[in-house]
């Protein structure tokens, strides 16, 4: 029974080590278009949005779907990312728990 505890105890331990990590991942996605790039850490914080130049002269719903794509990308990676993580912490790949 103690042994069972003092590995619950470890995996929080290491959860929490987790998320210190992501938060502190940073990472650069751009638009398929490249008007937009969006700046987020691994806990899915965006942290910056840049238009490149030439976005001032695009249409708005141009620029919407380049922030709505670049956004997206982002959360994908932040995904990714975070799998990655917990695969290395549980040496297993579970789908869908991130």
């Amino acid at each position: 029974m103690f042994d069972k505890m003092k590995q619950l105890m470890e995996m929080q331990n290491k959860m929490q080590e987790m998320k210190r990590e992501l938060e502190n991942t940073y990472f650069d996605v751009l638009s398929s278009d490249g008007l937009v790039k969006v700046t987020m850490n691994g806990a899915q914080e965006v942290r910056e949005i840049v238009l490149q130049s030439d976005a001032q002269s695009q249409e708005k719903t141009i620029l919407e779907k380049s922030l709505k794509d670049a956004y997206n990308r982002a959360i994908k990676r932040s995904h990714d990312i975070a799998a990655e993580k917990m695969k290395r912490i549980t040496g297993m790949n579970i789908p869908g728990l991130i």
